[in-house]
């Protein structure tokens, strides 16, 4: 299982920073590329979570991401 942290930064101008894991993927790369396709898309929705809870990310508030290894921002 791949995971990585997104800094979201949100079309309001505030950011959440989450983490992103996907079970089916072994490599970093691919789940970021799977992240970015999912929010790009008209109903992109990315299940994350943020601390111990988890969240829906939908991909129309969002404004950027900032990527980093697991654990560098949380």
């Amino acid at each position: 299982m791949a995971a990585i942290v997104l800094r979201v930064r949100l079309v309001s101008g505030d950011h959440l920073d989450v983490v992103y894991e996907d079970p089916d993927v072994n490599d970093d790369g691919d789940v970021l590329h799977h992240a970015i396709e999912t929010l790009q898309s008209d109903t992109g929705l990315l299940q994350c979570t943020h601390g111990d809870r988890q969240l829906i990310l939908y991909g129309r508030g969002v404004a950027a991401l900032e990527v980093a290894p697991l654990g560098a921002v949380l």
